[in-house]
């Protein structure tokens, strides 16, 4: 167990930074880290009125924002258990949720509740709003006149005024389970991971320690606060150093997210990689390409000008004022990897599970190696069991054990079992390999491995991101088909519409990348045939594919 207190972090922040400015809904004014004090303390006089003891459950449903973050905080220092739900799920999967995890109380954006049937969720005392955090729906007639005292009363022991000097959290232990987190996999299976708040702190202290954020600082969140990502590194970790969050509170399409990062000049940037390929290949790509800048870039006197001037203007597309941009979820593609390298652009890509709350591995730019993704926490061991693969190579599955690692998943004991060994280490799935300075490479998952005819290990994730950065290719799936290699490909529509391509076209230059592809792999390893796909595969949060909803397609 870790010296450093979760909870007294959060509670030191807020003392420290009581007059800066804390958590702002986009397009709104702020709320004080004072202000956020009161926001926690008035919910904590409302759970402690309608009988909430601590390690009850407490559902969050909603797109990130101000109240978001509040009754997140609220919850977790209060000594309850937070529940936060993805908004992308079904509203089958809400129903499920909130059931499994034994909910008591419900926070939920109004556009979702008018989704959801209370009655299908017969655990809960009340649902709230998000918005004005309103009683929506109550079994007893006392929660809504709970709420209506509320504001009266809610600082009575504080005599009515909060003060920095005044302000106080009640002690919650690290061993205390902080949340239970629903993953959405590539697997299909949603489990219930339970983390303690000492990964959170364990976290929390990490990167306080490795990313030089100071009070005061600008953090832009876009990414889902209810993954483990987002949450930790765009939120509770900035909250604990004393930033200014705002929350962008809607799907972050290109344009408005361009519009945001040029408002909130964000001093931290987390991404993960398919917003980084994309620009890549839609903006920076045709414009390298273009004859007069390929020419020049050959001119050793003009290379570093015309380098120089490209890392500028994509700096700028991310509101030019930040340290780095920590990309997760996956290991980075190559190519747009060698390009960043090139031009000298501030990035580092790291590794990390929601079952380790989440990070795993990470150094900070410019020290990271290719295609690495990071070096191991402080906080965290690892090992590599080449025997899980039967590989020879040096590669095998990445396990790791330490204070970092979730106590389980909840109320699936067998699931747990098959994840943590009686050892303590935790079995990530991830296929990798470490070097001797102790960096990390990720090769794929294990369950997505296929075997080729001599029974060689092939990582249909490496093939992709080759074929990811073809022409026309906006993103790829390979499965086994027949016991051959099968590329399905959803196109680049903007560049087969530029062009006025017809579908056989099109056909015939993807055939072009086959071959050109087939090239640079072993032969165990190539590619039979390359299908169109008519629409967007379904990704995870971190916008990995859900491989399992393909598997009918070999």
């Amino acid at each position: 167990m870790l010296e450093e207190n979760f909870v007294e972090m959060l509670g030191d922040s807020i003392k420290k930074n009581w007059a800066l400015p804390a958590f702002s809904n986009y397009n709104e004014s702020a709320l004080t880290y004072g202000q956020v004090a009161e926001g926690i303390l008035w919910l904590h006089y409302v759970f402690q009125k309608v009988h909430i003891k601590r390690g009850d459950k407490i559902a969050l449903i909603g797109r990130n924002s101000t109240n978001w973050a509040i009754v997140y905080l609220a919850t977790v220092t209060y000594g309850a258990v937070i529940v936060p739900v993805l908004p992308d799920f079904h509203v089958d999967d809400f129903h499920h949720i909130v059931n499994h995890s034994d909910s008591l109380l419900l926070f939920v954006a109004e556009n979702i509740y008018e989704n959801i049937d209370a009655e299908k969720m017969p655990g809960l005392e009340a649902i709230f709003s998000l918005t004005d955090l309103k009683v929506l729906y109550s079994k007893k007639k006392t929660i809504p006149k709970t709420l209506e005292k509320a504001d009266e009363h809610y600082l009575e022991k504080f005599d009515g005024t909060l003060t920095p000097e005044n302000f106080t959290l009640e002690t919650v232990s690290n061993a205390e389970l902080s949340g239970i987190l629903y993953t959405s996999g590539t697997s299909g299976f949603s489990k219930g991971v339970m983390l303690p708040n000492n990964s959170l702190a364990a976290n929390v202290r990490f990167a306080r320690n490795s990313i030089d954020l100071k009070a005061g600082d600008p953090i832009l969140s876009f990414l889902p606060m209810a993954h483990t990502f987002g949450c930790t590194f765009d939120f509770l970790f900035p909250f604990a150093v004393g930033c200014h969050m705002t929350f962008l509170g809607q799907i972050p399409s290109p344009k408005i997210l361009v519009q945001a990062l040029e408002r909130i000049r964000p001093r931290l940037i987390l991404s993960v990689p398919l917003v980084i390929e994309k620009i890549y290949r839609n903006r920076l790509k045709p414009k390298v390409e273009k004859g007069a800048v390929k020419t020049m870039t050959k001119i050793p006197g003009l290379k570093n000008v015309i380098l120089k001037k490209i890392r500028q203007k994509l700096v700028d597309v991310f509101g030019g004022n930040f340290i780095e941009i920590v990309i997760g979820g996956a290991a980075l593609n190559e190519e747009v990897e060698d390009f960043l390298r090139k031009i000298k652009f501030p990035f580092t890509v790291g590794y990390g599970m929601t079952e380790c709350g989440p990070l795993i591995s990470y150094t900070p730019f410019p020290r990271n190696k290719k295609q690495a993704v990071g070096q191991l926490m402080d906080t965290l061991e690892i090992r590599i069991d080449s025997s899980v693969t039967g590989a020879t190579d040096g590669s095998g599955e990445i396990q790791v054990r330490g204070e970092n690692v979730m106590t389980g998943y909840y109320k699936n004991e067998e699931a747990t079992k098959e994840a943590i060994d009686e050892d303590g280490w935790l079995h990530t799935g991830d296929v990798g390999m470490m070097d001797g300075d102790g960096f990390i490479y990720i090769k794929g998952r294990h369950k997505s491995i296929l075997l080729g005819p001599s029974g060689q290990n092939i990582y249909p994730e490496e093939i992709e991101a080759r074929l990811n950065n073809m022409p026309y290719v906006e993103e790829a799936l390979v499965i086994e088909k027949d016991k051959k290699l099968v590329a399905y490909v959803y196109p680049t529509m903007d560049a087969v519409d530029a062009e006025g391509l017809s579908e056989q076209d099109l056909q015939e230059k993807i055939e072009i990348n086959r071959n050109q592809i087939n090239e640079q792999l072993p032969a165990y390893s190539r590619i039979t045939k390359i299908e169109l796909y008519p629409e967007e595969f379904e990704k995870t949060p971190t916008k990995k594919i859900k491989r399992f909803l393909y598997t009918s397609l070999g």
